[in-house]
């Protein structure tokens, strides 16, 4: 702990409110509230804590905090704050599941479609579905029952869904307000459970078809009938009344939380959400966060009530989230709850040797490498790598591994621009140097270490840049191969020597994984330069094929071979136009026989 962390310590009030945690870049780590500020921040610097807060509090060179009058304001500007700066160690919905759900637009013209985002454009949403296939079944039978638009933008003919029955054709006819209405009445009530009715209505209708002699008009609505039977989930019903609403349970061992969600529509359970993360607040704290989260906007429809176990502050969840929240004393709803909590337990025992195991290898590889390397835990590492093809289309990539774990979105691809073709160290400078420059210009984090696919020399020209132009103190390791192209030794020090690794360990598990994957994104970038390439030397000389065309035969075809092979009518069917098409393929055909 250093001085300054010391000093705030002695001055914290006894009030209300949220604090920032902070790591030795000014980066936000952790964003969590309090009761009592004075007590919850200094339980973090006193006292012995598990592997993963300890891990946290490690990080820490400074917090700030936020005075808040009540509870209830430090849980939402809580909530904003981790929205707002994405902390790695607060809760995140890791799992990232998203549920399809039924949506009626609310255009002129409007529209049933399945989406799986949640948007705040009073459209009109109905779900979760337990699956993809259950949401578009039941939209193609509703599609069947109420001829709603179907085309994104509004053609200026009629198509085949009108001809189908399954449209009003809006973009030739003058469709009222009052139709549209009494539709979307009809597919809401269907939604909300109004089965039985719709059922009724269609068998009325079948029996006049009948009546009538009009055996086929009465056959579709028999199979209509029949489709709704099979479409409609056979649930579990748990309830005779027919609210929709949300059932949570929670179970913490080992400073992990599971929190389990149940979704009921209309007195059935058709879904459930699992969630597991690491905790570094008290459970009823961190569970009012999670669910806080868990109705951001984009992520889940807030129903109509919310049930809670016993536990957990059921007064500030309501003001929150401004919807009934009941924690049920007896009967089945407790029941319900209970079995909530009980899935929950089941499913964190089921889970936890797969995340400490998980932790091991991400985390606690990070670790080893500091232990063997004797530097900070690197839990931000970028590796580069240059490849080309015999010199040309020099190209170089950079990953990100963050915790362990790859940051896909932080990877970024070069274009060496000053560098020689072969002078694979004149790359690797002009990279680093690209690279670093530009995270001065922009105020973006550095790396606790830096990884160099290569040897000495590549190791020495990158510290160069990094050291002696930039003036920055980044450690910087390389790892060289044997002659299988396989990772064998982690280069590290000045002059850079061999830092004895076990094989078997996770952090050489990790140096392994970087390597890998930097080259096979630098890789992957050169073959798609060499393809790019290929595409405008082989098409530019063909008069009419410009950019677009160019995209376009390599989305249908997937490869010049194919474009060369390609017969005329599949030119067409590319979206050639006829004369177009002939001149292609007059232009492969015309130089083979030329060749011949």
């Amino acid at each position: 702990m250093n001085a300054m962390i010391k000093a705030k310590l002695e001055i914290l009030p006894a009030d209300p409110g949220c604090y920032i945690m902070k790591d030795r870049q000014g980066t936000i780590i952790y964003v969590g509230k309090a009761k009592i500020l004075k007590n919850r921040v200094r339980s973090y610097f006193t006292g012995s804590h598990d592997g993963k807060t300890a891990r946290l509090v490690s990080e820490i060179e400074d917090f700030e905090y936020i005075v808040t009058s009540s509870n209830i304001e430090a849980l939402i500007l809580e909530l904003n704050l981790i929205k707002l700066h994405d902390p790695k160690y607060n809760i995140k919905l890791t799992d990232d599941k998203t549920y399809p759900y039924i949506k009626i637009t609310t255009e002129r013209h409007p529209r049933l479609i399945t989406t799986r985002k949640i948007k705040k454009d009073k459209a009109k949403y109905f779900g979760p579905y337990p699956n993809a296939y259950a949401a578009n079944e039941t939209k193609k039978l509703l599609d069947r029952l109420y001829p709603l638009r179907k085309c994104t933008h509004m053609p200026n003919q009629v198509c085949l869904y009108y001809h189908l029955g399954q449209c009003l054709a809006p973009c030739v006819k003058d469709i009222e307000k009052q139709v549209y209405d009494e539709m979307i009445e009809a597919i809401s009530k269907f939604l909300n459970g109004g089965v039985d009715e719709i059922k009724e209505d269609l068998q009325q209708k079948m029996f006049e078809a009948a009546e009538n002699l009009e055996f086929e008009r009465a056959k579709e609505f028999r199979d209509l009938i029949t489709h709704i039977d099979s479409i409609m989930q056979k649930q579990k019903m748990v309830s005779d009344d027919l609210t929709n609403r949300d059932v949570f349970g929670y179970a913490v061992e080992k400073g992990w939380m599971c929190v389990q969600v149940f979704f009921v529509r209309q007195g059935k359970l058709i879904e459930r959400d699992v969630s597991v993360f690491p905790i570094y607040n008290e459970p009823e704290e961190e569970f009012l966060t999670f669910v806080g989260r868990f109705y951001e906007p984009s992520n889940h429809i807030l129903p109509k009530e919310i049930f809670v176990p016993s536990s957990i502050d059921g007064k500030i969840l309501q003001k929150l989230l401004n919807t009934k929240v009941i924690i049920p004393k007896r009967g089945s709803k407790k029941e319900l709850v209970d079995l909530a909590m009980k899935n929950a337990g089941i499913a964190i025992q089921e889970k936890f040797q797969l995340i400490e195991r998980q932790e091991e290898r991400t985390v606690g590889a990070c670790e080893a490498l500091a232990e063997a390397m004797n530097i900070s835990i690197p839990l931000r590492i970028e590796a580069f790598d240059n490849s080309h093809m015999h010199g040309t289309d020099p190209v170089s990539a950079m990953v990100v591994f963050i915790d362990g774990k790859p940051a896909k979105k932080e990877y970024r691809k070069y274009k060496t621009r000053e560098a020689a073709k072969h002078d694979d160290y004149g790359a690797m400078a002009e990279v680093v140097r690209r690279r670093y420059t530009r995270v001065l210009r922009e105020n973006l984090p550095l790396p606790d270490l830096i990884v160099i696919d290569g040897g000495k020399g590549q190791i020495e020209v990158a510290r160069e840049v990094i050291e002696d132009e930039l003036g920055l103190v980044i450690p910087i390791a390389g790892l060289a191969k044997d002659d299988k192209h396989n990772t064998s030794q982690l280069l590290f020090g000045s002059p850079p020597e061999v830092v004895p690794l076990k094989r078997t360990s996770d952090g050489f598990y990790l140096l392994q994984r970087i390597q890998d994957e930097v080259h096979r994104f630098a890789i992957t970038f050169l073959r798609q330069q060499r393809q790019t390439n290929v595409i405008q030397s082989v098409l530019d000389d063909i008069d009419g094929v410009g950019p677009r065309r160019k995209q376009q035969l390599m989305k249908h075809f997937g490869s010049v071979k194919k474009i060369r092979e390609a017969s005329e009518l599949q030119l067409q069917e590319a979206g050639m136009p006829p004369k177009l098409a002939d001149s292609i393929y007059r232009h492969f055909h015309d130089a083979t026989l030329k060749t011949d």
